[in-house]
């Protein structure tokens, strides 16, 4: 059995569903250094590949910080110039994702750490938390922050890309960044709360709900609605689709399937 001292990621998968994946690097900020890398993209595929898990909560060790970004000294021992696509492992985007999952951002999210928590369907901070993309001051960039638009309006995204400095975990919550903040040490259950709730929902109405949100960002309004009713189609034909109703007019808490 490997020591999970030094498991560059580590992965719960509790019986309620939920998978906790933890970036095990607090010596290194949890930096996205290879081995974390790695063992991220190890660990959303067994997330993803896992019929029994439905949501999945990322954080990072220790209380200093979620991800302080990219691994820096490694940029300058590989002369790395243009990062490749498939370099870091981001849910729905270079790992193919079909399930929720929630960022719990413990401490700094700076650069790629901010990265890989915007890449996460809901996110939420510590109020110690800070946020940050800070690609400028090191003479990078950030394209991956592109979606961003989405989440936040254009002048305080302009700002916070155009300057590179910290927002705190309010003003993250303020802007739309953030879903929920929590004390420090409520902060796993306040993410474990959110993630109960969505396993409350049918898990295909989840998946349908989920694919709504996005087809909504990607089309214009009549575009995404007729897109979001055929991807709602499977989900009307289900079993679960009669259990909801039948269950609700029998008083009684609906058994899902996932059929």
């Amino acid at each position: 059995m490997p020591d999970a001292s030094i498991d560059p990621v580590l992965f719960e998968a509790r019986p309620d569903g939920i998978a906790i994946l933890t970036i095990n690097r607090p010596d290194q900020r949890n930096c996205l250094s290879r081995d974390v890398r790695e063992g991220l993209r190890a660990a959303w595929q067994r997330f993803e590949t896992d019929p029994a898990l439905r949501v999945a909560i990322l954080t990072g060790a220790g209380d200093k910080a979620f991800c302080a970004g990219g691994d820096l000294k490694e940029m300058v021992d590989t002369g790395m110039t243009v990062p490749p696509r498939a370099m870091f492992p981001l849910p729905y985007d270079s790992i193919e994702l079909s399930k929720p999952t929630i960022a719990a951002v413990n401490g700094v999210a700076f650069a790629g750490g901010w990265m890989i928590a915007q890449a996460c369907d809901l996110c939420v901070a510590s109020t110690a938390a800070r946020f940050a993309i800070t690609e400028v001051k090191v003479g990078r960039s950030s394209p991956w922050a592109a979606p961003l638009i989405h989440m936040i309006p254009q002048r305080i995204m302009m700002e916070i890309i155009l300057t590179g400095k910290p927002i705190t975990a309010q003003r993250a919550y303020e802007i739309g960044l953030v879903n929920r903040l929590a004390e420090p040490e409520a902060l796993m259950q306040a993410a474990l709360d959110l993630a109960a709730e969505i396993l409350e929902g049918a898990p295909l109405s989840v998946k349908a709900g989920r694919d709504t949100v996005m087809l909504a960002t990607e089309m214009g309004r009549a575009a995404a609605l007729q897109a979001a009713r055929a991807a709602s189609e499977y989900t009307y034909h289900s079993e679960d689709a009669q259990e909801g109703p039948r269950a609700f007019a029998e008083k009684r808490t609906p058994q899902w399937t996932g059929r």
